[in-house]
């Protein structure tokens, strides 16, 4: 199949993405995009992953670049406040690699420390293994420049809370056009085809590929090619969200660096502080409340927080859940919302584009650099659901280990049997689940063993052993070591001071 016409349909920060990515790739490409002029775009996806930063590497954009045209201000953990019990509080999920060694110990060191001293709160283990964690708790933030604190590492260690409408625009007008992407408003009222896939739109926009970036809607892949979409709801029931912003009542205080998801009645709340105002939604499920109903839960949360929401404007959201069964067929590339979506916890939304986009670089790059072949279709589609599988698993996993039962939302998602419903053939989330049980999973660097402890799911023999001297050594160590952080981190800008001075320069 050629490549060197192609036309992406749909713009927003997912249409804008596709076309930064593939023009700074292949600059030689004739690169378009038609957005419809009609359709706002969901700006569901204003917290990222620190995943995005080999993006940006990527495209060469440095943060001065975009973060201040985007309301942007920085993260370096998610926080989950009473996913385990209603009343419980909360813990940390923080971005960057976990300190251990032979000399200071590893995960395991920790279930040691709450052993001997039961009353260890749960924080405790993020702030442990976490040099982010200093940054967090102080609510500061340094590049790190002169390697003062060698555990925290700027350049990969933290993520983003953004406007990705703005975000989106941002590469439109600085990025796409100015390297020479056409740009087309206009509605698609046709679609020709034939057998090898997509020929024209509206009779005259013609390409060797399409890429779709329609949103929920997936007028290329879904509702044209016809490829079949699974449905996860059974396994993730939450399907949709009210979205609003609310202004700072006091900025210093409040401008975190980390995304703050507060579990209620039916859903959860996500609260992501950008740099002009407070993004905040309730992520639901229709089966067990009404969206009158989820609407007066998430003010009466907004009310216990003090938030002001009279100027308001409330924002309901359908998300459709799940993936097509490729995303890459004949002619036509999905990336997006109209490849798929997991729901918004994990900040995943954003995460698919940039991933899936990588990804979609590899394979363009392989062979005839104007011709894609039908094995590197596969491979794409193949590697894209692994990722997209993966990933759902991991935020199924936060409502499996959940103890909550003071709603009936709560009791059944808690209670459902995920290996039932689980998505992979190959019973990747029940092997995950006993790793977990049989303390497989702290060897692992990734984010399962920060939900999982935080969950109160610390597996079958994690505090079976006895303390030993080099035990208590560590300990001392590594306590000793995370005093360190926080003595740094006292002396630091706080964010907001740092945003003043190097991104927020008015």
């Amino acid at each position: 199949m050629k490549t060197n016409k192609i036309i992406i349909v749909g713009g927003g920060s997912a249409g804008f993405m596709t076309a930064a990515t593939l023009i700074s790739q292949f600059p030689n490409k004739d690169i378009t995009v038609i957005e419809s002029p009609n359709i706002p775009t969901v700006g569901v996806g204003e917290s990222t992953l620190g995943q995005i930063n080999a993006w940006l590497k990527l495209l060469n954009i440095k943060d001065e670049d975009f973060m201040p045209h985007t309301d942007a201000s920085y993260k370096l953990s998610i926080r989950f406040e009473d996913f385990y019990k209603k009343g419980d509080g909360g813990f940390h999920y923080p971005f960057g690699n976990v300190v251990e060694n032979d000399y200071l110990g590893s995960k395991q060191l920790w279930f040691y420390k709450k052993k001997e001293n039961p009353e260890t709160p749960i924080t405790d283990y993020a702030n442990s293994f976490y040099a982010n964690m200093a940054l967090v708790n102080n609510n500061v933030l340094f590049r790190n420049d002169d390697n003062e604190m060698p555990e925290f590492d700027f350049e990969n260690n933290v993520a983003y809370h953004f406007d990705a409408t703005k975000f989106g625009l941002w590469l439109k007008n600085n990025f796409c056009i100015p390297k020479g992407v056409k740009h087309i408003l206009e509605d698609i009222k046709s679609i020709e085809t034939n057998d090898e896939g997509i020929t024209s739109l509206n009779n005259k926009h013609k390409a060797d590929m399409f890429i779709d970036c329609t949103g929920f809607k997936s007028l290329l892949l879904g509702e044209t090619l016809k490829e079949h979409f699974n449905d996860y709801s059974k396994l993730l029931v939450n399907n949709k969200a009210w979205a609003t912003r609310v202004p700072y009542k006091n900025k210093e205080k409040e401008l975190v660096p980390y995304t703050n998801c507060t579990a209620i009645e039916n859903g959860w709340v996500w609260n992501i502080p950008s740099w002009e105002r407070i993004g905040t939604g309730y992520v639901y499920s229709d089966r067990y409340v009404s969206d009158e109903d989820a609407l007066k839960e998430f003010k009466r949360h907004l009310d216990s927080k003090g938030s002001d929401y009279s100027n308001s404007e409330f924002k309901n959201i359908k998300m459709r859940v799940g993936i097509h069964d490729r995303l890459f067929v004949k002619n036509v590339c999905a990336i997006g919302l109209s490849a798929g979506f997991i729901e918004p916890l994990e900040s995943n939304g954003l995460l698919s584009v940039h991933e899936f986009l990588i990804n979609l670089v590899k394979v363009m790059r392989r062979g005839d650099a104007d011709t894609i072949s039908q094995w590197d279709k596969d491979n794409f589609n193949v590697e894209c659901k692994r990722f997209f599988d993966d990933f759902t698993e991991f935020v199924s996993m936060h409502y499996a280990l959940s103890h909550r039962d003071d709603t009936k939302y709560w009791q059944e998602v808690s209670n459902r049997s995920f290996v039932d419903n689980r998505l992979s053939d190959n019973n990747m989330y029940l092997t995950l689940l006993a790793k977990m049980a049989n303390n497989e999973w702290l060897r692992s660097d990734s984010g399962h063993h920060c939900i999982g402890v935080g969950l109160r799911y610390f597996g079958v023999d994690v505090l079976s052993d006895t303390m030993t001297d080099d035990t208590n050594i560590k300990l001392r160590l590594r306590d000793k070591m995370v005093n360190t952080w926080n003595i740094i981190c006292r002396d630091k800008p706080k964010l907001l001071e740092y945003l003043k001075k190097h991104i927020h320069k008015k």
